[in-house]
């Protein structure tokens, strides 16, 4: 008993220190509407900077100088950032903020590495609070106990701020109705910044306060920025105090799994997650939310399959990239099966997003499940890589068809956080179920059959497995269920009322795009010849919605484009640069301000207005 006692009070430790991270980006998303995937990468800053200036300060007062002025300096910085950067994409659709800010993150991982190098830094004690206290006879640190009642503090100083000031009046009216608020003459210009800034404060406010717990490290970006979307979700996005019960809830789930189960510890929180947003698709405490802003909004005119010139210029790519193997090494072909197998991905999730208007965060868990299924088919039943190339999909399809039951259930950023908790679940039970899965040392020894073990004839495999997929999907957007599809997309009562079922329709999408990202993942773990449980990560989801935004949303072959020239660009900068993740995370954003409908969107918006002024200038002339 007195070990679940102490267990417990360190729960709320951690839940204070998650709730005053999930309340910032609970606050921005509720105001801004900005799924702001860069909160964890400022926690790590007040995190870097607390560090530094508490080891010159080690004082009672000025360990709490240090963190209030590391945190300061962190918000003013969310500051800038957002009026040089997000203030442009307040209108944008949601996707593209969330490509920002991981491009943000990026830059933050390798700007820390820069500044205060690649070690684990550990900081000082809090001076004044470095001693325990004996609870039932077991010891807990003094600086625990801080830590639980500065949770209910903040929130309660939150609630004031929200309900006893003018400017919280605002904020709660902007998380109600934006709309409404910028008809009355507010200057919501301002009104977003302050919040984003306050968001940000909290959460480097959360960083600086693990100091005397954690070591610092250059990757505590990604690892509380899951915790903190599931916290948010499970209470419900804008909801402080469904952050604040959801922190507890993840926290305690976290401490007594570790304690209790600990082969399934990885896995609660996300079943929770998926539980909630299956009984209750807004959160704990959550209200529904407007409209969101589709990407298909951005898409102007429509689809067309390739005409003569197109096709003739889609041959001519297929021809060059088959003669590869006459003027690349065995290095280069392994680079360009990898370029391939990112296509493929894309282009499932390209398919998933733009044809069928669902935005998933969790597509690596095709391409994952694709990958095991191969391995485990291979190592543990002696089968072959023929046999492995089916199992592999199927397995992912399998997967799709009962998560996609509940996904395409719920709509808009909902749906994106549901496949986002499905995904995970398979990670963790991946990283945990060692005795099948190997763990983090993950299967090896995952090698093709005779016949494609070469890396000319592996390629060629890879380059007709691509080949099919790509005109697979072109074939199904232009097929009646693809206008069904797309017609569900764009206007879900007018499909319902000519009698195209939402359900059905966009379940099938799900499980074909699974089955797709699933032969991705076959094609990868012979390539490597291992697989790992990184690659169902978040990364590899975030890889994917990069690839497809890069290459141009709601085109076809955007997916090509983006796909080989991301991983291109991702494969030279970390052979050849120190920080690849610092340029290709700047890249990212200027892609996004300067070509927001992304190369091929891009293009063909250009081509398109050169025709128009041809047409413009025959006109004239005659």
């Amino acid at each position: 008993m007195e070990l679940y006692v102490v267990q417990f009070l360190t729960g709320l430790a951690n839940a204070a220190s998650l709730f005053l991270v999930a309340s910032g980006l609970s606050l921005i998303f509720g105001v801004t509407r900005i799924v702001n995937f860069a909160h964890g990468a400022f926690y790590m800053l007040g995190a870097y900077l607390a560090y530094s200036l508490t080891i010159r300060w080690q004082t009672p007062v000025g360990f709490w100088l240090a963190l209030l002025l590391a945190t300061a300096i962190v918000a003013v910085l969310g500051a800038i950032i957002e009026i040089l950067l997000l203030r442009r994409l307040y209108r944008a659709p949601e996707l593209l903020q969330l490509l920002a800010t991981f491009g943000l993150t990026l830059m933050a991982e390798d700007a820390v590495r820069l500044i205060w190098g690649p070690e684990d830094l550990v900081g000082p004690r809090a001076a004044g609070l470095s001693g325990a206290m004996t609870v039932l006879g077991r010891p807990m640190p003094v600086y625990d106990f801080v830590l639980i009642l500065l949770g209910p503090a903040v929130l309660g100083l939150l609630w004031l701020l929200l309900h006893r000031s003018r400017w919280g009046l605002l904020i709660r009216a902007a998380t109600e109705d934006r709309d409404m608020v910028s008809a009355l003459g507010v200057n919501q210009t301002w009104l977003f910044t302050g919040v984003f800034a306050l968001g940000v404060f909290l959460a480097a406010f959360g960083g600086g306060l693990q100091i005397p717990r954690d070591a610092v490290s250059h990757v505590m970006d990604l690892s509380i920025i899951t915790e903190v979307f599931v916290v948010v979700v499970i209470g419900g996005l804008g909801s402080l105090t469904g952050a604040f019960l959801a922190a507890i809830i993840v926290a305690e789930l976290n401490a007594f799994g570790i304690l209790i189960l600990p082969g399934i510890s990885l896995v609660l929180t996300f079943l929770i997650m998926a539980l909630v947003l299956v009984l209750r698709p807004f959160g704990l405490l959550g209200k529904p939310l407007p409209q969101s802003r589709t990407l298909s909004h951005r898409i102007h005119g429509a689809w067309q399959p390739l005409g003569g010139v197109g096709r003739s210029a889609a041959l001519a790519i297929l021809i060059c990239a088959a003669l590869l193997p006459l003027v690349l090494g065995e290095y280069g072909l392994g680079v360009a099966s990898e370029v391939l197998i990112a296509v493929i991905f894309a282009a499932s999730l390209q398919f998933l997003m733009s044809v069928a208007g669902l935005d998933s965060f969790g597509h690596a868990a095709g391409l994952g499940l694709g990958a095991y299924g191969a391995a485990l088919s291979v190592q543990h039943f002696g089968l072959s890589m023929e046999a492995a190339m089916l199992i592999g999909p199927l397995a992912s399809a399998l997967f799709a068809a009962i998560a996609g039951w509940f996904c395409v259930r719920l709509s808009s950023i909902y749906f994106a956080m549901l496949t986002l908790a499905f995904a995970q679940i398979v990670w963790s039970i991946a990283f945990q179920w060692v005795e099948v899965t190997g763990g983090d040392n993950g299967i090896v020894g995952v090698w093709p059959s005779a016949w494609a073990s070469g890396a000319t004839a592996y390629y060629w495999l890879t380059l007709g497995c691509t080949t099919a997929v790509v005109l697979l999907t072109r074939h199904l957007t232009f097929s009646p269920f693809g206008y069904a599809l797309r017609a569900l997309r764009d206007s879900p009562l007018r499909a319902a009322a000519i009698g195209i079922s939402r359900q059905p329709v966009q379940h099938a999408a799900f499980v074909i795009s699974a089955f797709l990202a699933g032969l991705a993942g076959v094609l990868f773990a012979f390539l490597k010849g291992s697989v790992f449980p990184d690659t169902l990560g978040i990364g590899t989801s975030v890889d994917g919605l990069i690839m497809v935004l890069l290459g141009g949303f709601g085109t076809v072959s955007g997916s090509v484009a983006g796909a080989i020239v991301y991983k291109m660009a991702s494969i030279w900068l970390i052979s050849n640069t120190d920080f690849p993740r610092l340029i290709l995370g700047g890249l990212i954003v200027l892609l996004v301000l300067v070509f927001p409908l992304g190369i091929v969107g891009t293009l063909k918006q250009a081509l398109a207005g050169r025709l128009l002024a041809g047409n413009a200038s025959v006109r004239g002339r005659t």
